[in-house]
C-alpha cells in the first residue's frame, strides 16, 4: 500500500533550493504522482516552474517516515510559486487539480495527510495576514469533503523568520500568528516551526539544507498529529 501525501502552497513548498547543495534522496519505496501514475520519485518533485524548481522538503519528510517505518511513501506535488491563499479557494484552477490529482492518486494509495506552506503572497498587506486563519478554513473545510476524507492531519509550516528584511512581506509575523492560531483551535492541525532555518540569499525562499531539516520537521509534527487522530501508516 502506497500511503500519499498531498502537497500544496507557494514556491517554499513547491522547493526552490538549489540542486547541488544536499546528497539527492534515492529511494525506491518512495514515490512521487506525475501524469496520473505512481514513478520513483526525485527532485524535483514540482514541475509548476520549472527553471526555478529544485530541492523541497518533501523528499526528506518521505525519507524520514519511509526509514522509521518502512513504508511505502507517494507524494502528490501540487503546490505553485508565487499563489495566494485566496488563490486556493475552491473551484479555482489551483484547488481543482489538487482535488483532481489526489483523487486519482487515491485510486490505488491511501490519503494520509496534507502538507502546506504557503502566506508569503498574504504577508504584504495588513488584511490579508489579519485574515489568514478564516480564510484558511474556508479553503480547507471544502477540501476535505471533496478528497472525501475526515480527520486528516494537516501540517502547516510557518514563514522564514528571515522575511523581516523582504520588503514584500511586512506582515509576515501575523500571518506566523494566524498559523499558530490555527494549530491550537483545530486538532487535526499541526504546525512546524523555522527556528534556525535560513533563506538561499534572496530573503524569500530557504536554502536546500534547511528544506531537508524543514521536511524532517513536518515528518515529526505528522507523526505527532497523526497519533492524536488515531491514524497510522498502511
Amino acid at each position: 500500500m502506497i500511503n500519499s501525501f498531498l502537497l500544496i502552497g507557494q514556491s517554499n513548498m513547491a522547493g526552490r533550493g538549489s540542486l547541488g547543495e544536499v546528497e539527492p534522496i534515492e529511494n525506491k519505496d518512495i514515490l512521487m504522482f506525475r501524469s496520473n501514475t505512481w514513478i520513483t520519485a526525485k527532485e524535483p518533485l514540482h514541475t509548476d516552474k520549472p527553471e526555478l524548481a529544485g530541492v523541497g522538503l518533501g523528499m526528506s519528510f518521505a525519507e524520514t517516515l519511509q526509514k522509521k517505518y518502512g513504508k511505502k511513501i507517494g507524494l502528490i506535488p501540487c503546490a505553485f510559486g508565487g499563489t495566494s491563499l485566496d488563490e486556493w479557494k475552491k473551484d479555482g484552477a489551483l484547488y481543482s487539480n489538487a482535488v483532481s490529482a489526489a483523487l486519482e492518486a487515491q485510486k490505488n494509495s491511501c490519503l494520509k495527510g496534507i502538507l502546506w506552506h504557503q502566506g508569503e503572497n498574504d504577508a504584504d498587506m495588513l488584511e490579508t495576514a489579519e485574515s489568514y486563519k478564516d480564510r484558511f478554513l474556508t479553503f480547507i473545510d471544502p477540501l476535505f469533503k471533496d478528497l472525501g476524507v475526515s480527520n486528516m492531519p494537516v501540517v502547516l509550516g510557518e514563514l522564514g523568520e528571515y522575511l523581516v528584511s523582504f520588503g514584500g512581506c511586512t506582515y509576515s509575523h501575523i500571518v506566523n500568528a494566524q498559523l499558530s492560531q490555527l494549530a491550537r483551535q483545530e486538532k487535526y492541525l499541526e504546525l512546524v516551526s523555522v527556528k534556525g532555518l535560513t533563506d538561499r540569499g534572496d530573503f524569500l525562499h530557504f536554502n536546500s539544507e534547511s528544506l531537508r531539516e524543514f521536511g524532517r520537521r513536518y515528518a515529526e509534527a505528522w507523526e505527532l498529529c497523526s497519533k492524536n487522530l488515531g491514524i497510522c501508516l498502511e
